[in-house]
């Protein structure tokens, strides 16, 4: 195993490009049809099809839903397994992806970091207490009013820098390596049209984990739900008996799911129900969940229970009162791993080469690779090193992002 040699150029060069990903807007929107599902999102893929053409990637590719793909040839003469490294490059709508401002805070010294002083916006480690982990390193935050994107564009970020420096570094041996990017992870369907004929690699992993340290091959088993309402408006003054508020009823029906089950209340290897948007007016309403759990059958049963919720509005309310869609988004992908975990194996020894503590846990969300695992195409997850994604809070360490750059060189070099 040939140790990384990670000067402060090839630093320059990762912190660069992650600055470069997240300041172009690429957000993606569960209500389109379209794959990508927004045109901004073609920003983010034209950029990276031009930049592996550019480091020397063989048959880079781009297709028409914006999947974009190449490799990086081998440079041995024996034949190897082809293995793939894998992220996305769209951010999540739960927050403003428009115009991120990324700070950089050498140093940090373990007190509250003051991202905006128009606003007083702070970033407090009282509050987000991971930031204590990183007194003495160099942390990315955003400036209060966007989210980061390090979900998951600091995996992109690693990925192509491992390319770049496995390319210039001939001396560091290894095999054919896949490199794909794809949009719309965060609305569940990153994995859709996702080629794996053409991807090529026998398995692979997505950088799409938190913090430094995290190896993933277990997820949520993921549904999304849109329920909606329809009421009656009729003039205040005159609906006595007549009126139905569909807000109203749509509050209603929140209520009915038990409080204890949200985010928020649980953890581990709990299951929750996650209201993630709510709009109407005395007319009409809509509610949108997304659905988790680990457990097959708890799984099931939490669908039954939404199913269930809104029967019994349309029976006190009326036939259609309610109208419920639940559609599958992903499975637990841990069955995939059954006599594979040679797989885990590979990328937990990569860690403790690389000096990093591996922490195999089971992921509270998901990732395309739980979806790709299905598909033929095992792919467990590896940290991309950021923290408290999805909102104004997210940052990451530039330590991070240098070790998940050695644990992919270390895991090409280590195929046999």
């Amino acid at each position: 195993m040939i140790a990384i040699d990670f000067t402060s150029d090839w630093r320059k060069k990762l912190v660069d490009r992650f600055i470069t990903y997240v300041k172009i807007f690429s957000t993606s929107d569960p209500e389109s049809d379209t794959t990508p599902s927004t045109p901004q999102q073609w920003d983010m893929a034209k950029y990276l099809f031009n930049e592996l053409q550019e480091l020397g990637l063989e048959d880079v590719s781009m297709d028409e839903h914006g999947y974009v793909f190449g490799f990086i040839p081998s440079n041995i003469d024996v034949t190897v397994p082809q293995v793939g490294f894998i992220a996305h490059y769209d951010s999540t709508p739960d927050f403003n992806g428009v115009d991120v401002k990324p700070q950089i805070w050498e140093n940090y010294d373990g007190k509250d970091l003051l991202l905006n002083k128009e606003t007083g916006f702070v970033l407090s480690p009282d509050k987000f207490t991971d930031l204590k982990k990183y007194i003495g390193q160099t942390i990315i935050t955003t400036d209060g009013t966007t989210l980061l994107s390090a979900d998951d564009k600091a995996g992109i970020a690693e990925i192509v820098t491992a390319a770049e420096y496995l390319i210039a570094h001939p001396e560091v041996k290894h095999g054919r390596i896949s490199v794909g990017f794809n949009p719309d992870e965060e609305i569940g369907r990153g994995a859709h049209k996702f080629n794996v004929e053409k991807f090529g690699a026998e398995w692979a992993y997505t950088m799409d984990g938190g913090e430094i340290g995290e190896l993933e091959y277990e997820n949520f088993n993921a549904a999304g739900a849109v329920i909606k309402f329809t009421g009656v408006s009729v003039h205040p003054g005159y609906s006595f008996g007549k009126m139905l508020n569909a807000g109203l009823v749509a509050s209603e029906f929140i209520q009915s799911l038990p409080a204890n089950e949200t985010p928020a209340t649980t953890k581990g290897f709990d299951g929750f129900f996650h209201l993630t948007d709510f709009t109407g007016d005395v007319a009409e309403a809509k509610l949108q969940y997304i659905i988790r759990d680990h457990d097959d059958a708890k799984f099931e049963a939490r669908k039954q229970l939404m199913a269930e919720k809104v029967e019994a509005i349309n029976a006190k309310y009326g036939a259609n009162t309610a109208v419920l869609e639940i559609k599958p988004q992903y499975l637990n992908m841990k069955k995939q791993f059954e006599g594979k975990m040679h797989i885990i194996d590979i990328a937990e020894q990569a860690m403790k080469d690389a000096g990093v503590e591996p922490k195999i846990k089971a992921i509270r969300g998901g990732t395309d690779g739980a979806q790709l695992s299905y598909m033929g195409l095992p792919c467990p997850n590896i940290f991309a090193g950021g923290h408290y994604f999805h909102g104004p809070y997210e940052f990451v360490p530039i330590e991070n992002m240098e070790a998940a750059v050695k644990v992919i060189v270390n895991i090409a070099q280590s195929i046999k």
